[in-house]
């Protein structure tokens, strides 16, 4: 039986740290694996400068979303264009994935729940209810929260976020 293929895969290109960075965030997150690990053959693009037998591919999942990570090569590197967005029910979770995932990364990458992980990929840890939260109806409710969080230097506070919503 052929298995259902995600219309849509995040492709994350890494210099030569596609199975590092695997090992890395499945590590992290639950119900999460490495489901495939593809090499260099005979043929291949000269852009990456990679050798025969060297890690091409890994397909991966994080919280069922698939993931494919390429060796491709230093030509093109990540930036903050592009962030995956950590939806945290509460802050024992938001803590977590915060510290983990800054483990290593760039600590002057860090604003408002945004941090920059060891490979150079971008993460919003944010409560889950933060969107509501900022586009309520209440447009003081919205202030005061965007208010809030625009304070935050770095990981952000759901209790001083909820605080701000009630008013």
């Amino acid at each position: 039986m052929k298995q259902k293929i995600q219309k849509i895969t995040p492709n994350l290109w890494f210099n030569t740290e596609a199975e590092e960075a695997a090992n890395f965030y499945t590590s992290i997150f639950k119900n999460s694996a490495i489901s495939k690990i593809t090499r260099y053959g005979n043929e291949r693009h000269e852009l990456s400068g990679m050798t025969e037998g060297k890690v091409m591919t890994v397909k991966f999942q994080l919280e069922g979303q698939e993931f494919t990570a390429l060796n491709g090569g230093p030509k093109f590197r990540f930036n903050e264009a592009i962030s995956f967005i950590v939806n945290c029910e509460n802050q024992e979770e938001i803590d977590y994935y915060w510290e983990k995932l800054c483990e290593g990364g760039d600590m002057k990458a860090q604003a408002c729940g945004w941090l920059k992980d060891q490979f150079g990929v971008s993460w919003q840890i944010v409560p889950a209810d933060l969107s509501e939260m900022i586009s309520s109806h209440d447009s003081e409710k919205t202030e005061r929260v965007m208010k809030a969080l625009l304070q935050m230097e770095k990981k952000i506070d759901l209790n001083t976020l909820k605080k701000a919503f009630e008013g």
